[in-house]
């Protein structure tokens, strides 16, 4: 087709219907002076996302992830500490986020470098490398991913493995992290070019492994092979137990969960059926662990699920999309809070389809949700338990509206149980998705 420009003609038609338009007027004065979400800002609506729920679980103080793309593990640990602290009835725990960053960083890196020598064979501009050496490794992650470093590495309370600075904030850490992995694959694929055996490959390797494994000890301290768990009770009774593994914490404190526990989506695309499942390619941490694996829902479905599972007092560990239609410092994520159209003129609906088609929304947080108002048995709003400090919301909680939760809410974990007969669907063969897939995009 053609390329057409802009006449001058357009530009006098243009500028005729702008300067006779009282609401473009009115917009200018609106915007010279105050940020479009808050000139757009409908406080009717806003005055509707109440903090009050039909379906509330008591929880714990909220997390806060500080300058960390951490999000994942910190709403997937806040998720066992619950059940955990139910057990040992306390009033304040927290499990280590930056034990499990730590060995997710290690396997990722290990993970890179196997995929790196998995495509060895394509030039550096094939889409799956340049794919693979634009993402690196990052602080992102899965559910599933989660999963394989509870189950290989266990878990530890913070205390005994608490923040530090580069923890807490992991740009500058991350970059050179990627830099040197970069520089790695550089060495591994002209080994493989050259034709050295896989012994050679796997011997140099290990080197880059031991290089990265201290450099992250340096950043983070190196984990702890055994601790003593100390905790006192809400009836201010102390306790503690001597010489615990990460492991045999875990297996005392988690148990099964994590088998019990299960990824399913929401992407309403046509490349991706109801109740069937889907893996994305060259996505994981640990090599040998567990695919990453969805079951793609209906959305009332999956609400369904989600509120059963809450119904038995468990929080529910979500993904969504948090850049669209959010308050952050009242704390509400609400699609009716801004009259973005009103206010601009231009043409703002878009589907949730086209959203995944168009890459206009996708998955970039994970939080938890502890609540929901159920109005006829119907949900109007949502109670998130986020991970960036107490300071917004109430007390770090925040609150959704349903029609924002069916827009940009695309991933939760569910127990089996609260699945019913769709739990079955979940033991199909997964569909293998192209790694830039966006049911991969919690792990960028």
């Amino acid at each position: 087709m053609k390329k057409t420009p802009i006449t001058l003609e357009q530009l006098e038609a243009f500028s005729r219907q702008y300067q006779s338009s009282p609401a473009r007027q009115l917009a200018t004065l609106a915007l010279s002076k105050t940020d479009l979400s808050d000139a757009a800002y409908a406080p009717q609506a806003g005055f509707a996302m109440r903090q009050k729920f039909s379906l509330e679980i008591p929880t714990l103080p909220v997390a806060n992830q500080q300058k960390s793309g951490r999000c994942w593990l910190f709403a997937a640990a806040n998720v066992l500490r619950e059940s955990i602290a139910k057990k040992l009835n306390l009033k304040s725990f927290e499990l280590s986020q930056s034990y499990l960053a730590f060995w997710d960083k290690f396997e990722r890196a290990n993970y890179f470098l196997e995929s790196i020598l998995e495509t060895a064979y394509l030039p550096t501009d094939d889409r799956t490398v340049a794919f693979l050496l634009t993402t690196g490794v990052h602080d992102g992650g899965q559910w599933d991913m989660f999963a394989n470093i509870v189950r290989k590495y266990g878990v530890v309370p913070k205390d005994v493995y608490d923040e530090t600075f580069q923890s807490c904030n992991t740009r500058s850490m991350n970059h050179i992290l990627n830099r040197n992995l970069k520089i790695c694959a550089v060495k591994l694929r002209k080994m493989a070019a050259d034709g050295a055996d896989d012994a050679a490959i796997q011997d140099e390797k290990a080197r880059m492994l031991d290089r990265i494994y201290g450099f992250l000890c340096a950043c983070y301290t190196e984990p702890p092979k055994t601790f003593d768990f100390e905790y006192v009770d809400v009836d201010r009774h102390y306790h503690i137990e001597k010489g615990l593994t990460p492991a045999a914490f875990r297996d005392r404190y988690v148990g099964d969960l994590l088998d019990r526990t299960v990824s399913v989506i929401h992407a309403p695309t046509a490349d991706k059926p109801y109740h069937k499942t889907f893996t994305v390619n060259m996505l994981g941490n640990v090599v040998g662990g567990r695919m990453v694996k969805h079951l793609n829902l209906p959305m009332e479905e999956m609400k369904q699920a989600i509120i059963r599972q809450l119904e038995a007092g468990k929080v529910v560990w979500f993904g969504s999309d948090v850049g669209k239609f959010g308050l952050r410092e009242a704390g509400v994520w609400d699609d009716q809070c801004f009259q973005y159209e009103l206010l601009t003129g231009l043409d703002l609906t878009i589907s949730k389809e086209d959203s995944l088609n168009y890459w206009f929304a996708a998955m970039n947080h994970a939080m938890v949700i502890t609540g929901v108002n159920l109005v006829d048995g119907k949900p109007t709003r949502w109670k998130i338990e986020n991970s960036w400090g107490d300071q917004n919301g109430e007390k770090g909680y925040y609150v959704c509206s349903d029609s924002w939760f069916d827009a940009y809410v695309f991933q939760a974990a569910i127990e089996k149980e609260y699945l019913g007969d769709l739990a079955a669907f979940y033991d199909l063969e997964p569909i293998a998705l192209a790694p830039w897939d966006p049911m991969g995009t919690l792990a960028d």
